[in-house]
């Protein structure tokens, strides 16, 4: 080992000579030998604490950059989610105001149908009853010149018979005109009767053309009205699939919602109640009528669903564009004991006193200190879920406390099991933990 320090002294005695730092007192002078070896051993940890000192600082400024880039970034995100509520708030309004004005044109398309009935069915009887006048008259006509004939036969034997007994025809010339004059009358009351016939006939033709023209009439408007009713049961779906797909992955059944708001209030408005039309006779529910119904329905979901969402968590607890998110939800690396656990909620740090926000409206369940929570607020919400809010620096409310979204609720802090200022929030269905991300974003993308 000793020579082998003395080799490479020797090989870096070239670059490195041996050097003495002497060291003088009031009574003496003391010097200090400084090898090669040991000159190389000082320049290389010199060297290496201007190399780490380089790269801790990079690193610093790239922790730096990275942060400001994400908070840029999900300034954007917010901005974007944001307009794409509105949109989405407009898009529903339309499809609200189209649905509307669909209804009032099919109310009014039924009107029209069913007075169109009406003077069909009348104008069924009216034919009817003419068709039934016209047999009528035929039949007295045939009857009358049965009667004419039979009547010319009997004068023409009455007259052979008074030719015969009395030489004469003066009798039966007189009876024979009076008879011409009867039969004249009668012709003349048939040509009337004829001539009403024919224009009873034309009536009769002019309604059957009426009730021809009514039930194209109400075919194409049977038709426009499918159209119509398929553009709004597809536009319903577009907007209530997404919705009823964040429910799901949220942990919360649609039905759930839908029934739960609607025993509170009636979610239905005057708008929005099913269409009931009287009908008289044997007539059947109309199919339309079954359709505009089933969107009725639709659109009383949605406003369902609206309600729903405002009693679920989708706010985000801190408002303040100074914090940043330090922590997801799932497995990690435990800061204080460095073993692989699983994390129940998510992180935000920032500075001491940020004003932490209840995420939906509910009730104190809890509010004080417990364990490595902290200082732990829990807040229980509609449909079973609960909030937890815990290492805070201050607490502002008291258990039974009722509060509302956006309502500040105490202050960040770093009590408990923390290692800095932050908050851990999380969000527990029935007891079990989920990922509030998952509530967050479903405000976002859905209103």
């Amino acid at each position: 080992m000793k020579r082998l320090l003395v080799q490479l002294n020797h090989k870096l005695e070239s670059r490195l000579p041996e050097q003495r730092l002497f060291l003088r007192s009031d009574t003496t002078t003391r010097y200090v030998r400084l090898r090669p070896l040991t000159q190389a051993v000082g320049l290389a940890s010199v060297a290496s604490f201007f190399a780490w000192g380089v790269i801790a600082t990079s690193i610093l400024l790239m922790d730096a950059i990275g942060s400001g880039t994400l908070r840029d970034h999900a300034i954007r995100d917010q901005a974007n989610y944001e307009q794409r509520l509105n949109e989405l708030a407009a898009e529903r309004d339309q499809r609200a105001l189209e649905a509307e004005a669909a209804q009032q044109r099919f109310s009014e398309a039924m009107e029209r149908i069913s007075g169109m009935q009406l003077q069909l069915l009348a104008s069924e009887e009216r034919r009817l009853e003419l068709e039934t006048g016209l047999d009528n008259v035929q039949r007295t006509v045939q009857r009358v010149v049965r009667e004419r004939d039979q009547a010319r036969a009997r004068l023409a034997e009455a007259t052979q018979s008074l030719q015969a007994e009395t030489g004469t025809s003066r009798t039966a010339a007189d009876q024979s005109r009076d008879m011409e004059q009867m039969l004249d009358y009668l012709l003349a009351a048939m040509d009337r009767m004829n001539s009403n016939s024919y224009e009873l006939s034309i009536d009769a033709e002019q309604s059957v053309n009426r009730a021809n023209h009514l039930a194209l009439e109400n075919e194409l408007l049977r038709d426009r009205n499918k159209l119509i009713f398929s553009q709004l049961e597809e536009a319903l779906e577009a907007v209530v699939a997404p919705m009823e797909r964040v429910f799901n992955a949220a942990g919360v059944s649609p039905d759930q919602i839908r029934r739960l708001v609607r025993q509170g209030s009636d979610s239905r408005t005057a708008a929005l109640r099913p269409i009931a039309v009287s009908t008289s006779g044997t007539m059947a529910q109309s199919p339309d009528i079954e359709r505009a119904n089933a969107i009725l329905g639709r659109l009383a979901d949605i406003n369902a669903y609206r309600q729903g969402i405002d009693r679920l968590p989708v706010a985000r607890p801190i408002s303040s564009a100074r914090v940043r998110q330090t922590s997801g939800f799932g497995m990690r690396r435990h800061p204080l004991t460095g073993r692989s656990t699983m994390h129940n909620g998510l992180d935000w740090a920032g500075p001491r006193g940020t004003p932490i926000l209840a995420s939906a409206d509910g009730v104190v369940k809890q509010a004080g200190r417990q364990g490595g929570y902290g200082n732990l607020v829990i807040i229980q919400h509609d449909f079973g879920i609960e909030t937890y809010y815990a290492h805070l620096n201050s607490v502002d409310v008291r258990p039974g406390q009722r509060v509302s979204r956006g309502q500040r609720i105490g202050g960040m802090g770093t009590t408990g099991a923390s290692t800095g200022v932050h908050l851990h929030y999380e969000v527990r269905v029935g007891g079990r933990p989920v990922n509030p991300l998952t509530y967050i974003r479903a405000g976002q993308h859905v209103f």
